[in-house]
């Protein structure tokens, strides 16, 4: 069952990752990256700040939280236990795989790292802030997603399990987030009786 899901996983990198273009390459490596995503990372900060002061400082301790959680989950705990290598580190597939610039990424990929920190950031903020325009945070996270296997570094399997586990992190840390509002509000109504 694990080999036949295994080889399923690499036929359909191998049709991902084989739709490339010359112009998209460059593209696509800075999408995997994190300063093209800086504008989005300061509007993200200036909508929590909108949010009554205690909250916001709540959600970036939040952020900070999830992302430590899901990128320690999927990098320190599962990567090493799991061991599997990345296509570029697939002795038997790299000769296939279309990368850019000689990037092939660590040794070893699923889940992926990237996947579950940007499902995670999503998640969190699109029950923080509850507005309809935060459903598009799931369309940077699949496109920062699709860039990794575009890029050559991960399976879809490493990025699905990623986002399943990114999604987790982020929706636990929302739980943290509420007892934490929930907290400052009690303290208030305390020293307000």
């Amino acid at each position: 069952m694990i080999e036949t899901l295994s080889k399923f996983d690499e036929r359909a990198f191998l049709a991902i990752n084989d739709m490339h273009t010359s112009w998209l390459d460059p593209v696509m490596m800075w999408c995997s990256g994190n300063v093209i995503w800086l504008p989005l990372y300061a509007f993200l900060l200036y909508q929590l700040f909108k949010l009554p002061k205690a909250r916001a400082f709540v959600a970036v301790i939040c952020i900070a939280i999830g992302i430590t959680f899901s990128d320690q989950l999927t990098s320190t705990l599962i990567k090493p236990i799991v061991e599997r290598p990345r296509p570029t580190w697939n002795s038997e597939l790299s000769a296939q795989v279309h990368t850019v610039d000689g990037y092939r990424g660590g040794h070893y990929g699923f889940p992926s790292s990237h996947a579950a920190n940007t499902f995670c950031v999503s998640v969190l903020l699109s029950l923080v802030i509850a507005r309809p325009w935060t459903r598009w945070l799931f369309v940077w996270a699949a496109l920062v997603s699709y860039s990794r296997i575009y890029l050559g570094v991960h399976y879809p399997g490493d990025i699905i399990t990623g986002a399943a586990l990114g999604s987790m992190c982020g929706a636990i840390t929302f739980l943290l987030y509420k007892a934490g509002c929930n907290g400052i509000e009690k303290m208030k109504a305390e020293k307000a009786s």
